[in-house]
């Protein structure tokens, strides 16, 4: 692959393909909606998630907290309990999330 391949050509196409990055496959964005509730521990999210792995969840928890969507707060006790919330930069994913449901809701 050539050096200019892999740059974007289109303003459009790379923002979108930026995002998606950022915000993952299905289990990240499940993580995001369910942080719009409210701060959550590692045990709600798994909880409300049903069937993720908790590898999973960590790794995708880490992802997110590295593109700082979430921030995750550690408060020492034992066991340590670990709180995730969203940042600024992640509630405001909030109408692209709704706007999916509502396409999905039309369309599905």
């Amino acid at each position: 692959m050539k050096k200019e391949d892999s740059k974007c050509i289109d303003s459009f196409q790379c923002n979108v393909e930026k995002a998606l990055n950022i915000i993952g496959g299905k289990w990240s964005f499940l993580i995001i909606k369910h942080l719009f509730d409210g701060t959550m521990r590692f045990g709600e999210i798994r909880k409300a998630l049903h069937n993720i792995s908790p590898k999973t969840l960590t790794s995708c928890l880490r992802d997110l907290e590295k593109n700082d969507i979430l921030t995750r707060k550690v408060y020492p006790t034992i066991p340590p309990a670990v709180e995730y919330t969203l940042t600024e930069k992640g509630r405001d994913l909030n109408n692209i999330i709704n706007e999916m449901k509502l396409w999905g809701k039309k369309w599905t």
